[in-house]
C-alpha cells in the first residue's frame, strides 16, 4: 500500500544524507525534512485534531510549505492548497466549503481567523510549533483511498470546486509521470510554479520518492528563476507557457550559465509554437516536454517529449500521448466514441481520476460518467494515439455557422514578431452571432503596432472566417490566474454585458 508517508519513509531510509530542499539561505537533509514532517503531525495532533481534518496552507513558495503539502497528508490530515491570487472573499469561501481546522499563512490573516480554529504564522510561530512538538509516526490509519487533500479550482471557467484526491490519485499521477520521465536523484527540481497549483507539486512526491532535490522560488520572477538555474545547477523545471516566455525572453537578452537544464516543461493552458521556438533557442541544453492534465486528474494525462526537435513538424500541435496506466477517448456529442481527427470531447479513465468535487454532487454526477471524466477540453486523437486539443468547450467560438478554435487563431498571432502575448474569444455580434476578437500585448518597443497590419497578417494564415474582427492592443500583462492561466473570462465580460448568453 503507498499513501504520502511511503516516499517520505523511502528518502528517509534511502537518501538521508542528501539536500532535499534548498529555499533561500535554508537547506535541509531528507533526514531533517522528513523528520519535521513528524513533527508537524505531532503538533496538529497537540491541537486537537482529528483524523481527516482539514489543514490549509496560504503561503508562497517554501520550504515549510513542502512541509505541510507532504506531512499533512502523511499524518491522515487532509491538506487543502489555498490559491495566494484570490480575493479574501474567494479564500474564504475554500476555508467555509472545506470545513478548514487550522490555517497556516505566511500574510496577515484578517477576516479568515475567524473561519478556522487556529491560525498559525509562518515563520515564528510555524517553528515554534514545530519546536515544541513531539516527533510522530506517519501513516497511520490511512488507506490509498484516504482524501489526501482539497484542492480549489483556478475558477478560470467559473465558480471555485473543491476537487478531491486521494492517495492512490497523487501516487498513481507520480508513478505516471515517473515512467515516462527519467527523474533521479541527481536531479535538482526548480520550483518556479506556485505550488498551490498542480504545476508546482506535481514534482514533490517524485523528487522525495528518487531522493532528489528541490529548489524553491518563492513568487515567480523571470530574472530571479534564471539566477537560481545558474547558482544551483538546476537540472529540470516545469512551468506554465507564461513563465517559459519570460525566462525565455530574459535569457536571450540577458544570458546567464544554463547549461545543466536537461528538461524544461510546461502545461496549465496551451502554448504557442513560437514560444516553444524562443524556448529551445534559449535553453539548447533542455528537451522541452509538453504535459496534458487537469486538477481533477492529480493532474497529468499526456506527456510530448523534444518538442525542440518538433518546432517545424505538425506533431508540435500535439500535446502528446497518454501516459502509461491513462486511458484516453475523445466522445462525439450523441456519445458514440469519435473517429481519428474527428473533434470531440476528451475523456480520461485512470487511477489519478478524483473521487469528486467536495459537497457537489450534480458538478461530480454531470463529469464522472460511465466513459470516464469528461475534461471539457474539445480534441481528436491520430492513428498513434498523440491527442490534438483544439480548444476549450467554452472558448469556442461558433461565428456565422463555423467553430473557430480561438487557439488556432493565437497560434497565428504569436507568429507575429510583434506580438508578446495574445487571447482570442467570441464577443456578441448581430450578423454573425459570434465575432472573432483579439487581444494583444505588444512586444517592448512595437507598441505603436497598426492592428490592421495584425488582421492582415492573419488573414494570409487562416480562413478569413478564423480572422479577428477587431484587435484591441493593450500595454498591461494580460490577466492571468494564480497559476498564470491567462483569464479570458476578465476579457470577455465586458462585451457580454447585458447579453442574455451566459458566458463562462
Amino acid at each position: 500500500m503507498n499513501t504520502f508517508a511511503t516516499p517520505l519513509a523511502h528518502a528517509e531510509r534511502n537518501n538521508h544524507a542528501r539536500t532535499a530542499v534548498v529555499c533561500r539561505d535554508d537547506r535541509f537533509t531528507y533526514a531533517e525534512f522528513v523528520a519535521r514532517c513528524r513533527k508537524l503531525a505531532g503538533a496538529l495532533d497537540g491541537l486537537g485534531l482529528a483524523a481527516g481534518d482539514r489543514v490549509a496552507i496560504l503561503a508562497g513558495n517554501c520550504h515549510r510549505y513542502l512541509e505541510v503539502y507532504a506531512g499533512v497528508p502523511a499524518a491522515g490530515y487532509v491538506a487543502v492548497p489555498l490559491n495566494t491570487r484570490h480575493a479574501e472573499p474567494e479564500v474564504l469561501y475554500a476555508i467555509e466549503d472545506s470545513g478548514t481546522k487550522v490555517l497556516i499563512t505566511d500574510r496577515e490573516s484578517g477576516r479568515l481567523a475567524d473561519a478556522v480554529e487556529t491560525v498559525v504564522r509562518m515563520p515564528d510561530e510555524y517553528d515554534a510549533l514545530l519546536e515544541s512538538a513531539t516527533e510522530r509516526e506517519l501513516g497511520l490509519g490511512i488507506t490509498e483511498e484516504s482524501l489526501a487533500g482539497l484542492f480549489y479550482t483556478g475558477g478560470t471557467t467559473g465558480a471555485s470546486k473543491g476537487v478531491m484526491l486521494t492517495h492512490r490519485n497523487l501516487v498513481a499521477n507520480c508513478f505516471h509521470w515517473l515512467s515516462a520521465f527519467s527523474q533521479t536523484h541527481d536531479d535538482r527540481f526548480l520550483v518556479m510554479a506556485p505550488l498551490f497549483h498542480a504545476a508546482g507539486s506535481n514534482q514533490i512526491l517524485s523528487t522525495i520518492w528518487t531522493g532528489g532535490s528541490q529548489i524553491l522560488l518563492d513568487t515567480f520572477d523571470p530574472a530571479r528563476a534564471l539566477d537560481l538555474i545558474e547558482q544551483e545547477r538546476a537540472t529540470v523545471t516545469l512551468g506554465v507557457p507564461a513563465m517559459l516566455a519570460g525566462c525565455a525572453e530574459e535569457q536571450l537578452v540577458r544570458p546567464r550559465k544554463t547549461d545543466s537544464l536537461r528538461a524544461v516543461a510546461h502545461g496549465g493552458s496551451p502554448i504557442a509554437t513560437e514560444v516553444v521556438r524562443r524556448t529551445a533557442s534559449a535553453f539548447p541544453s533542455a528537451e522541452l516536454i509538453e504535459v496534458y492534465g487537469a486538477t481533477e486528474l492529480s493532474p497529468l494525462v499526456t506527456l510530448l517529449r523534444n518538442e525542440q526537435h518538433l518546432v517545424d513538424d505538425p506533431l508540435i500541435r500535439s500535446c502528446g500521448q497518454a501516459l502509461p496506466g491513462i486511458d484516453i477517448r475523445v466522445i462525439a456529442d450523441d456519445g458514440r466514441e469519435c473517429s481519428q481527427g474527428e473533434v470531440g470531447e476528451v475523456v480520461v479513465r485512470g487511477p489519478n481520476v478524483m473521487r469528486g468535487y467536495w459537497n457537489k454532487q450534480e458538478q461530480t454526477e454531470s463529469v464522472l460518467t460511465e466513459p470516464g471524466y469528461r475534461s471539457g477540453d474539445l480534441g481528436y486523437l491520430d492513428d498513434t494515439g498523440h491527442l490534438y486539443l483544439v480548444d476549450r468547450s467554452k472558448d469556442m467560438i461558433v461565428s456565422g455557422g463555423e467553430n473557430v478554435y480561438s487557439t488556432e487563431v493565437e497560434e497565428v498571432l504569436y507568429r507575429h514578431p510583434a506580438v508578446l502575448e495574445a487571447a482570442v474569444f467570441g464577443v456578441p455580434d448581430d450578423r454573425w452571432g459570434e465575432a472573432v476578437h483579439a487581444v494583444v500585448v505588444p512586444r517592448e518597443g512595437r507598441a505603436g503596432i497598426d492592428t490592421a497590419d495584425l488582421i492582415a497578417f492573419c488573414r494570409e494564415h487562416i480562413g478569413g472566417y478564423k480572422v479577428p474582427k477587431a484587435i484591441d492592443l493593450r500595454s498591461e500583462p494580460l490577466p492571468k490566474s494564480g497559476p498564470g492561466k491567462v483569464l479570458k473570462r476578465e476579457l470577455r465580460a465586458p462585451f457580454w454585458e447585458g447579453s442574455d448568453r451566459q458566458v463562462g
